[in-house]
């Protein structure tokens, strides 16, 4: 019992991930797959289609670019028709 304890806590020790989400981000772009779409981020503003979105990121593309924003940088979304 004495060694459970020791590895409890080498195991606390570890690096932890921590992901922010953003559930009503993600959940309005998923909305606008495969849509076009202008993101305003805090960075700029992207303009493409969404290709793919994952809970921390979506990805947009436009012509040969694309671009991989987090959800955390996202100010608005605006579809465009």
């Amino acid at each position: 019992m004495h060694n459970h304890g020791i590895n409890q806590h080498k195991e606390s020790k570890r690096p932890m991930q921590v992901v922010v989400v953003e559930p009503y981000v993600y959940r309005a772009l998923h909305s606008f797959m495969s849509k076009r779409i202008l993101v305003e981020t805090s960075r700029g503003t992207v303009n493409g289609i969404v290709v793919d979105i994952k809970p921390d990121h979506v990805v947009v593309q436009d012509r040969d670019s694309t671009f991989f924003v987090r959800l955390r940088e996202v100010i608005w979304v605006m579809p465009i028709e």
